[in-house]
């Protein structure tokens, strides 16, 4: 075998090598930039996730505001007539049973005047 074959094979062997390696390269270049492509995709669709979530929220407290402003009046008044229930109860608790010994004829007197002062003429 003459030198210039050994030599000629050798460069082909070695091309050859450097073919193969080049293709393995482009391909992990591909799935490198595939792969990109998905996250860049999946990031955007977060993006756009969240911003829909931070609209939303934003107008369920500006809903939220103007309920509550709308309910105030029948919150303050629902306030005053519980302050009203409020002083009736203590002044019903801090009577002196009427039938001593007695715990459901004490209630039932009680009970019974209750419901007169809750009869309006």
């Amino acid at each position: 075998m003459n030198p210039v074959h050994i030599i000629l094979a050798l460069s082909v062997l070695a091309n050859a090598a450097l073919g193969w390696a080049y293709l393995g390269q482009r391909d992990k270049a591909a799935k490198a930039s595939a792969d990109l492509t998905h996250m860049q995709q999946q990031r955007d669709g977060a993006r756009g996730a969240a911003s829909a979530c931070s609209d939303a929220v934003e107008a369920l407290q500006e809903q939220a505001a103007h309920r509550a402003a709308a309910a105030a009046p029948a919150r303050a008044a629902a306030a005053k007539t519980a302050q009203q229930s409020d002083r009736r109860a203590d002044y019903t608790l801090s009577l002196k049973p009427r039938h001593v010994g007695d715990a459901c004829a004490s209630a039932q007197a009680l009970a019974d005047e209750w419901l007169r002062g809750r009869v309006k003429p």
